[in-house]
């Protein structure tokens, strides 16, 4: 997908927001760095007019915002919720076109 991302994870400290936390903080800051280098993203500049505008808007970020705040967390608790999520992970993209 180009607009979003399904994960499926869990968390060893058993604390999957602060998790989900990390894995975004660390995941934004990398992907901003390589869109700023040089030749290496052709809509480096469109991009960070979007994060910029987006960062406006949120109190909790100083410069861009790469990823929404929310997250829609879902406890896979059986086999029957994992294997049904995965499927709709698998599919997704399909069905998007």
């Amino acid at each position: 997908m180009t607009n979003h991302v399904h994960l499926i994870v869990s968390s060893k400290t058993g604390r999957l927001s602060d998790t989900i936390r990390d894995f975004k903080r660390f995941t934004s800051n990398n992907i901003l760095k390589i869109i700023d280098e040089p030749h290496v993203e052709s809509r480096s500049e469109w991009m960070n007019i979007v994060f910029k505008y987006h960062a406006k808007y949120n109190k909790r970020v100083k410069e861009k915002q790469f990823w929404t705040h929310e997250n829609h967390a879902v406890e896979l608790s059986n086999n029957e919720l994992l294997d049904s999520r995965l499927h709709y992970i698998h599919d997704n993209p399909e069905r998007a076109g």
